[in-house]
C-alpha cells in the first residue's frame, strides 16, 4: 500500500510502499478515508518535536471504514464508520484505568510514536475506534481527533463554566472548534485573536469577537483584549499557537481567578513575572494535553446534533501525495496554510 512517511528530520515527507500491517485479535484493519494534516506534522517534519522511530508514516487525525476485524473483536463489525482515537494505550496501568490515558507509560500516539495515517491502511486497537455518526463526514471526523477534541479539553481543564468569557489565541483549526465549543458550553463573550484577517472573519461568523494582532505588540493585543472584555480581562484563554508571546497574552490577559490553558507546542523559555501575572490576580496556567476517548464520544453527538459545524473549518483538501503534503506543511511552517487540509487517499 502507499504510505507517505518521515524519513529524517528537517527533510521533506516521502512516498513509499509499504505492506499492510498485520491484524491482531484485538486490532481493527481501518481503510482510511480521511487524515488531517495538524501544526503539529510540520513541528515533527522539522524535528522541533522528535517523531521516532524512522521512517514513520505521519497522521494522527484519522477517519475510515474498517475493512478487517479480529478474531476476539466483538464491537465493530467490516464496513462500519469509525474515527480513530491516537493514543495507543495498555488500558491496564494506574493511568489508564483513571482515565488519564494521555499519560499511559506504554502510550504511543499514532503517526508521533508509531505509525499513523497517511496511508491507505491502518491497524489499531478495536478500542481506538470510535462510531463515526452517519451525519459527520470522514473529512470532518478526522479533524474532530486532534482539532477539535484537544479544543474540548483545553476548555476542561480551564474549568470554563457558562457565563465566563473565554479567550482563544489562534483561530485555526483548533481555534474554530475551541470558539463553537465555548460558546455551545455558556460562554458569555468568545474573543478570537489571531493575524490573519480571513480567519478573523471566519471567527466572527461563529459569533467570536475578533481581535487582530498583525503587527501589535504583546501589551498591545492585551489592551485590545481587555477593551473588548470590558476592562476586566478574560475568565479562561486557550492559547492555540505556541509561540512565547502568545504564552504572554494568555497570562497578560486573564482578569481575576483567570485561568490560561496552553496547549501550542513551544520548546522556547517564555518569561513569566510571577507576581504581575499569576500572584497579584491569582491567576493560573495550565498546560493541556491531548484529550480522552470520552471527549471523542461526547464530540461526537455534539456534532451529529449540529453543535459543531465545521464546514468552512475543512477549506482545503488533496491527494495522497508527498509534494502536495509538503506544501500544506510548508505553508504550516510559514503560519500561512489554510484553516485545515485533509488527505483523501
Amino acid at each position: 500500500m502507499k504510505a507517505v512517511q518521515m524519513v529524517r528530520a528537517g527533510d521533506p515527507v516521502v512516498s513509499h510502499e509499504v505492506p499492510v500491517p498485520s491484524l491482531g485479535p484485538d486490532d481493527v484493519l481501518v481503510r482510511v478515508r480521511a487524515a488531517g494534516i495538524c501544526h503539529s506534522d510540520a513541528h515533527y517534519r522539522s524535528g522541533r518535536s522528535p517523531a521516532h522511530p524512522l521512517p514513520l508514516t505521519l497522521g494522527h487525525e484519522i477517519a475510515g471504514e474498517v475493512a478487517a476485524v479480529g478474531s476476539d473483536v466483538t464491537t465493530l463489525a467490516i464496513g462500519a464508520r469509525v474515527a480513530l482515537h491516537y493514543l495507543v494505550i495498555c488500558g491496564a496501568c494506574d493511568d489508564c484505568l483513571a482515565g488519564r490515558e494521555q499519560f499511559c507509560r506504554t502510550g504511543l500516539m499514532l503517526g508521533h510514536y508509531t505509525n499513523g495515517g497517511w496511508a491507505e491502511y491502518i491497524v489499531v486497537p478495536a478500542w481506538n475506534a470510535v462510531p463515526l455518526p452517519d451525519a459527520v463526514s470522514y473529512e470532518h471526523g478526522a479533524v474532530m481527533m486532534c482539532s477539535s477534541s484537544t479544543s474540548l479539553h483545553a476548555l476542561r481543564k480551564g474549568r470554563m463554566q457558562p457565563g465566563e468569557s473565554v479567550l482563544v489565541i489562534g483561530a485555526g483549526g483548533l481555534g474554530m472548534s475551541a470558539i463553537q465549543l465555548a460558546t455551545h458550553l455558556g460562554a458569555s463573550q468568545v474573543i478570537a485573536v489571531d493575524r490573519d484577517a480571513k480567519k478573523l472573519a471566519l471567527a466572527a461568523q461563529f459569533g467570536a469577537t475578533p481581535v487582530s494582532a498583525a503587527d501589535l505588540t504583546v501589551d498591545q493585543v492585551v489592551a485590545a483584549v481587555r477593551d473588548a472584555s470590558n476592562g476586566r480581562g478574560v475568565n479562561v484563554a486557550l492559547e492555540l499557537v505556541g509561540s512565547v508571546d502568545t504564552v504572554q497574552v494568555s497570562l497578560k490577559a486573564l482578569a481575576p481567578l483567570g485561568r490560561a490553558a496552553v496547549v501550542g507546542l513551544n520548546n522556547v523559555a517564555v518569561p513569566v513575572d510571577s507576581y504581575r501575572d499569576i500572584i497579584g490576580r491569582e491567576a493560573e496556567l495550565i498546560g493541556s494535553n491531548d484529550h480522552l476517548r470520552s471527549e471523542l464520544e461526547e464530540l461526537m453527538a455534539l456534532a451529529a446534533a449540529g453543535h459543531l459545524d465545521l464546514r468552512h473549518v475543512v477549506t482545503n483538501t488533496v491527494p495522497l501525495d508527498a509534494d502536495a503534503i509538503n506544501g500544506v506543511l510548508d505553508a504550516l511552517d510559514r503560519h500561512a496554510a489554510p484553516v485545515r487540509t485533509v488527505i483523501l487517499p
